[in-house]
C-alpha cells in the first residue's frame, strides 16, 4: 500500500492567524484554528525527548523512564540487610516476605 500526497483529500479553511483562504489535509473543526502552511510554521509543537519511539537519548541522563524525579527527595525507609545483617535504608517500604539487600549486597543479586 502506497501514500501519495497529492491523492489525499483537502478542504477549503481560512487561516486562524492572517486570515487568508487556504486548504488543509483535515476536515477543520469549529472549536479549533486551522493554520495556512506559512502560519503554521509558528504553531508547530516543540519536538519531543528521546526519539521517535520514546526512548532515552544516549547522554548521562540518569532520569528515570516516568520523568526526572531529581527535583524532588527520596523518602528512605529503614531495614535490614537480608545476606550481610547491616542496618540499611532504601527507597521503598521494605516487605516481610521479601528479603532486602544494603546496597553492597545488592550487586551479588542483581
Amino acid at each position: 500500500m502506497s501514500y501519495n500526497r497529492e491523492d489525499r483529500e483537502m478542504f477549503d479553511a481560512k487561516c486562524g492567524d492572517c486570515g487568508n483562504d487556504c486548504q488543509v489535509p483535515l476536515q477543520p473543526k469549529q472549536d479549533r484554528p486551522v493554520y495556512c502552511r506559512e502560519c503554521f510554521q509558528n504553531h508547530k509543537p516543540e519536538p519531543r525527548q528521546g526519539g521517535r519511539f520514546g526512548g532515552r537519548s544516549g547522554g548521562n541522563d540518569r532520569g528515570s523512564r516516568f520523568g526526572n524525579r531529581d527535583d524532588r527527595p527520596r523518602e528512605m525507609h529503614d531495614a535490614k540487610c537480608g545476606e550481610c545483617g547491616n542496618d540499611c535504608q532504601v527507597p521503598f517500604i521494605p516487605n516481610e516476605d521479601r528479603p532486602v539487600y544494603c546496597r553492597e549486597c545488592f550487586q551479588n543479586h542483581r
